[in-house]
């Protein structure tokens, strides 16, 4: 039986299994490595998170996106110049390369406990017993969609997540609902690219973060305005440097906290694409949808009561994610049941280990013990860390267990 199992090979999964790599643990990593970002993320894109803050994370900090941007004739920068989608996929690529060799491009289709740990179905038939499992699954498996647009068809219907390559949505009238950064660059790439797209959101107006002027920052500016890999600001700063404090609060304010904070906005680089050039329909939420003749019928309402009816041949659900136990797929009953949740995501202890003794997560799904940051992957470096060490002490305790119960008893004559 395996020590322990990771099942996912985005930047969560891969920073811990070169973490476990450097401590000697004995792992299998399975999944498809950037798959996320290699087949949901639009073309064109650009990440939110400046230079920095998008690391992935081997134990030395080597190995970082600066470094490989050098080695690579990259241009680059800790802040001020954004990093493209195909600069970090190439980089994850090659982090997985060189620091996790072993990564085996394989899915698990499910998972069962068992009395003395877990079993692992793949989808190519073969069944692995783990005695531990960390889960760095991210958030492709949680998608949301309003539930005004949810019985709608899949050829009218999509969320944000289905469109790597734009090409197919070129010449048809699209409407884009939502007002974060996939909503934006959606938008703003389809509409560069000749497309007849239009911008739907309940919000009265749009957020982008704001553009480094590039000159020195005051001192009270670095005071007030502390740099984070969240962006600046001390609220940022806390989440982003101690979510291990965060992990103390109590459950209902994390709860609040993580809901409420860092809500949606768009890199500074989106502003342009968008405003004044794609057309805006802000303030209106969808409150139903039908098909009629080939085409979708949005019926949306205003805050204030007012209402306005909008046709498109496709809508994209740009709605974000909603972490949710019950809809992984990937858990048996036996485990499901099991797992202690709170508001969909697993409750976590200090060492990011669920009510499932051996079962770890990390990432997205960790977010309401450890704090927004785990919705990013600058938090891949405290979870790595912090799994890592927990592992490290369970292999520990359990060696020492198994010499006390097979060391000889001594008898005396």
């Amino acid at each position: 039986m395996l020590d322990i199992a990771i099942i996912g090979a985005g930047p969560y999964g891969l920073s811990i299994a070169a973490h476990f790599r450097s401590q000697g643990i004995s792992f299998r990593i399975f999944g498809r490595p950037m798959d996320f970002w290699l087949a949901h993320m639009p073309k064109g894109m650009m990440l939110k998170s400046d230079g920095f803050a998008s690391n992935i994370y081997d134990p030395n900090g080597e190995f970082t996106l600066e470094r490989f941007c050098a080695e690579r004739g990259i241009e680059y920068g800790d802040t001020g110049i954004p990093v493209r989608l195909e600069t970090f996929t190439a980089y994850g690529l090659a982090f997985q390369q060189r620091f996790v060799p072993e990564l085996e491009n394989r899915l698990v289709s499910g998972i069962e406990r068992l009395p003395d740990g877990f079993s692992l179905q793949l989808d190519t038939g073969e069944t692995v017993k783990a005695r531990r499992v960390v889960m760095a699954i991210g958030i492709s498996h949680f998608d949301y969609i309003p539930g005004a647009l949810a019985h709608l068809p899949p050829e009218y219907l999509s969320h944000s997540s289905r469109h790597h390559d734009l090409e197919p949505l070129q010449g048809r009238k699209i409407a884009i609902i939502g007002a974060g950064s996939s909503a934006l660059d959606l938008a703003g790439l389809l509409h560069q690219a000749g497309g007849d797209v239009q911008l739907i959101s309940r919000r009265a107006e749009l957020n982008f973060h704001s553009k480094p002027t590039g000159k020195p920052r005051s001192l009270w500016q670095r005071i007030r305005h502390p740099k984070s890999g969240l962006g600046p600001g001390i609220r940022s700063r806390f989440y982003s440097n101690t979510p291990q404090v965060f992990h103390r609060l109590p459950e209902r304010l994390r709860v609040a906290l993580v809901r409420t904070s860092l809500g949606p906005s768009g890199g500074w680089f989106a502003r342009d694409l968008v405003i004044g050039r794609v057309p805006l329909l802000l303030g209106y939420t969808p409150e139903s949808a039908e098909v009629r003749d080939g085409m979708v019928h949005l019926h949306l309402r205003a805050a204030n009561g007012g209402v306005r009816d909008v046709t498109a041949q496709h809508v994209i659900a740009a709605t974000g994610y909603e972490v949710d136990m019950k809809r992984l797929k990937l858990l048996g009953s036996n485990l499901s049941s099991a797992l202690a949740t709170v508001s969909g995501s697993p409750v976590l202890n200090s060492r990011m280990e669920s009510s499932v003794p051996g079962l770890y997560f990390a990432g997205v799904t960790a977010a309401i013990s450890f704090g927004p940051v785990m919705r990013f992957a600058f938090g891949a470096g405290f979870a790595a860390r912090r799994i890592t060490k927990a592992v490290s002490s369970s292999l520990s305790e359990e060696r020492r267990t198994t010499v006390r119960v097979t060391q000889p008893i001594a008898h005396s004559n």
